[in-house]
């Protein structure tokens, strides 16, 4: 079967849609199918569609696009994309992005091909959060904008039942695709480490901290300074590491520099980041609209404990192997300090985490395309 997939927010520093296409498209090629990803192309000036790529996720083609802020680019114009569509003849087609791509759904049926859209993001939330509507008035916007989603695909798919809820709100038939971790890649510590995770030498009984997320306003990463003020208040003597990049990443330095916390440079490899956050003894991922969780999931790989909020999709996610706690700094803190109480959870967070793997998320998503038709 010829998948093809097309995305627009994926930039070579975007986290979890890039990282969940490339698992995906991997996976695929193992069990035989022929592989493409449709992506904006990450320089700018370009003019004219550039050669594919073949990479371990498939052919990689990459499409002239606009910048659009934030690192992304979007592959606003149709015409070049339907003519690589056109060209590619796909068996089946996946469209990651609810909002710019909606176009590729009616297209796709025009020219009989079967599609699933992936919601990876929350747009209630993200209304709420990010552009302050009233709730009300972001559910009526995001049950009007996602029923026409819902129409124009064959499928729906989301990574969470926190994100499926969204769907199901008005009566779509949302599917849950629970995301994975590289459970190789992501591993508990051989030992005790003699490092902080910005690399100091460990001071005796200072707890260290890591954030998990981008540093964005819909992350809320705000919170993980806030519970951090409130722990050093109280006492205690913690270090927090921030890992993740983000347009509040000089906001939010300003706002910590009378707190014992570190801003880690970008992170690019896999064995790097978990040797970074091996060191944690917990780890904070703030993000309330989050739909899945790819940090706080990566951490847990790695044996270290999470505290996220009680919206979202993280609890899910976290299970026994972290707490939830209202979006506060005192009540954040509170979590942190219920969760260091019970001891060494370095076992309980990596069972969790090995619930969530790219092979069975690879099978629920055949499974869907099964629906659609043969896909020998």
């Amino acid at each position: 079967m010829r998948i093809v997939r097309v995305a627009n927010f994926v930039s070579p520093s975007s986290g979890g849609i890039r990282t969940a296409l490339r698992h995906w498209g991997e996976r695929y090629r193992e069990l035989g199918h022929e592989v493409h990803l449709v992506i904006p192309d990450p320089e700018e000036g370009t003019s004219e569609r550039t050669p594919p790529v073949l990479e371990p996720q498939g052919w990689v083609h990459h499409v002239p696009a606009t910048p659009a802020g934030a690192g992304y680019r979007l592959m606003w114009a149709r015409t070049p994309v339907a003519r690589l569509l056109r060209g590619l003849q796909p068996d089946r087609l996946e469209v990651h992005d609810r909002s710019t791509l909606r176009w590729v759904g009616p297209w796709a049926r025009r020219h009989g091909i079967p599609t699933m859209m992936l919601s990876h993001e929350n747009m209630t939330g993200i209304l709420i959060r990010r552009l302050h509507t009233p709730e009300r008035l972001a559910e009526i916007t995001a049950d009007f904008i996602n029923g026409k989603s819902a129409a124009d695909f064959d499928r729906i798919a989301c990574p969470s039942h926190y994100a499926a809820a969204e769907w199901r709100r008005f009566g779509a038939d949302a599917r849950v695709v629970t995301l994975g971790v590289d459970l190789e890649s992501f591993q508990p510590p051989t030992g005790p480490s003699e490092l902080t995770p910005d690399g100091r030498p460990r001071p005796a009984g200072q707890v260290q901290l890591v954030h998990c997320g981008r540093l964005s306003p819909e992350k809320n990463p705000g919170l993980s300074i806030a519970a951090v003020r409130e722990l050093i208040a109280r006492g205690h003597d913690v270090h927090l590491t921030v890992l993740g990049h983000g347009p509040m990443r000089d906001d939010l330095r300003a706002e910590a520099a009378d707190l014992p916390a570190l801003f880690h440079e970008y992170i690019s490899g896999r064995k790097e980041l978990a040797e970074v956050l091996g060191r944690a003894d917990l780890a904070i991922s703030p993000g309330p609209v989050e739909t899945f969780g790819l940090a706080a999931l990566e951490a847990l790989a790695c044996g270290v404990p999470v505290v996220c909020p009680d919206e979202g999709a993280l609890a899910e996610v976290v299970g026994a192997a972290g707490a939830v706690a209202p979006s506060t700094g005192p009540q954040f803190a509170d979590a942190v300090l219920e969760v260091l109480a019970r001891g060494d959870l370095t076992e309980v967070a990596r069972e969790q985490a090995e619930r969530f793997n790219w092979e069975d998320s690879t099978a629920q998503m055949l499974a869907i395309h099964a629906e659609l038709g043969p896909i020998d």
